[in-house]
């Protein structure tokens, strides 16, 4: 047997004497505010995330290790968003904290948008999430927290590699490399890649998003309290379709927003979310999990479009798969003069790292057909963003 799906089945058996709490999830979910040390006047947060519980414990196919992560995917919300609200009632001015023409990576999954990430985090002028703030935000005012903080990451990343190794050739992370939005926004698509809950997918497509991008900006004000201001750079795929919400939060932000052809991006992104439920789901139903995302990834596309008309020129810059994909080199320099970034020689000396597939990367190889989709499909679904990608491609 496998190391991986061996460590899955020990994982399953030691979880198993808990696995009925998903049957009384209501107090499971109380268990876990009570440690949160949740304040009080928060329900409409907290009650996001108690419907989200109650019907990820009603998942099909749910095992002991995925009931596992939907209570941590809850308590690691519940506590960071505790954390931050009381670090700001005690240090009012952290929401005086500018955050100021902030860059955002967005763009369907799979389009190189971690690449975008990693090569616009090169600058010293630039500041990046990383896991380890992503996963416990605070202020770290001494080295002890910040080292306890990193050794955390360091063990979550690692348990992730334990029981998805695969991650690690498609989307690979480390504690102290930038990360995504994903981590912090309550409501960005997470669970949807673990199980199956049609009651929350609906209760997603209906949500007002503002005031998840209201907490992101109050998180990364605390990220930047006390500390050297640099333009934040920030990423996430989860933000194409909210891209309303996070222009009235961010006002004067920059949009890269990165493109590829959408057959490759969601045979791809079937292929890493299969990853992620091998371990949360048994079986797991891939010509479900196709579908699902052909709808998430073509409303993602949709509600990005329908947003752009909005969006004045200057602030949204369109990166094409090749600039980075094909040319790092020569797309590099071209992408920081779009966001009004100096591209330096120390910039250069780094992109080789930065554009590499990490060492010992096994290729990644996927089909549509595995999850009972076919070309017909996504172009019948992306219709729209292959027009829209005609027109960024065009010389």
């Amino acid at each position: 047997m496998p190391s991986a799906q061996l460590s899955l089945t020990l994982a399953n058996l030691l979880l198993r004497p808990a696995f009925g709490s998903r049957r009384a999830p209501d107090r499971a979910f109380g268990q876990i505010i009570a440690k949160a040390g949740q304040a009080d006047g928060d329900e409409p947060f907290t009650d996001g995330f108690r419907f989200l519980l109650r019907h990820w414990a009603g998942a099909q196919d749910l095992t002991p290790v995925g009931w596992q992560a939907a209570r941590s995917h809850v308590r690691r919300h519940l506590t960071n968003r505790a954390r931050v609200m009381r670090l700001i009632a005690e240090n009012p001015a952290i929401e005086q904290e500018p955050i100021d023409k902030p860059v955002f990576v967005v763009g369907l999954p799979r389009t190189a948008t971690t690449l975008t990430h990693g090569v616009l985090s090169l600058s010293d002028q630039h500041r990046c999430p990383l896991v380890w703030e992503l996963l416990a935000p605070g202020l770290y005012a001494s080295p002890g927290q910040r080292r306890k903080a990193i050794t955390s990451a360091r063990h979550w990343v690692a348990g992730m590699n334990l029981f998805a190794p695969r991650l690690r050739d498609i989307h690979p992370m480390t504690a102290e490399g930038p990360e995504e939005c994903t981590f912090l926004l309550p409501h960005a698509l997470v669970p949807l890649s673990q199980a199956r809950i049609p009651a929350y997918q609906a209760w997603h497509d209906e949500r007002d998003f503002v005031p998840d991008y209201r907490y992101l900006k109050q998180v990364y004000q605390v990220l930047q309290y006390g500390r050297p201001r640099r333009r934040w750079v920030l990423k996430s795929p989860m933000h194409t379709e909210n891209l309303d919400a996070l222009r009235t939060v961010f006002p004067d932000a920059t949009l890269v927003w990165t493109h590829r052809d959408p057959a490759t991006v969601v045979a791809s992104f079937c292929s890493l979310v299969e990853q992620g439920m091998n371990g949360t789901l048994d079986p797991v139903d891939l010509h479900g999990l196709g579908a699902t995302w052909l709808e998430l990834l073509s409303r993602s596309a949709q509600r990005g479009i329908a947003s752009r008309a909005a969006i004045p020129r200057e602030a949204l810059v369109d990166v094409p798969y090749s600039w980075l994909g094909s040319d790092p080199a020569t797309g590099a320099p071209k992408l920081y003069e779009a966001i009004g970034a100096r591209w330096t020689d120390a910039d250069a000396t780094r992109l080789a790292e930065t554009a590499a597939r990490p060492k010992g990367a096994r290729p990644h190889r996927y089909d549509l057909s595995r999850y009972g989709l076919t070309r017909a499909d996504v172009e019948s679904a992306f219709a729209d963003y292959n027009a829209l990608r005609a027109e960024v491609d065009r010389p």
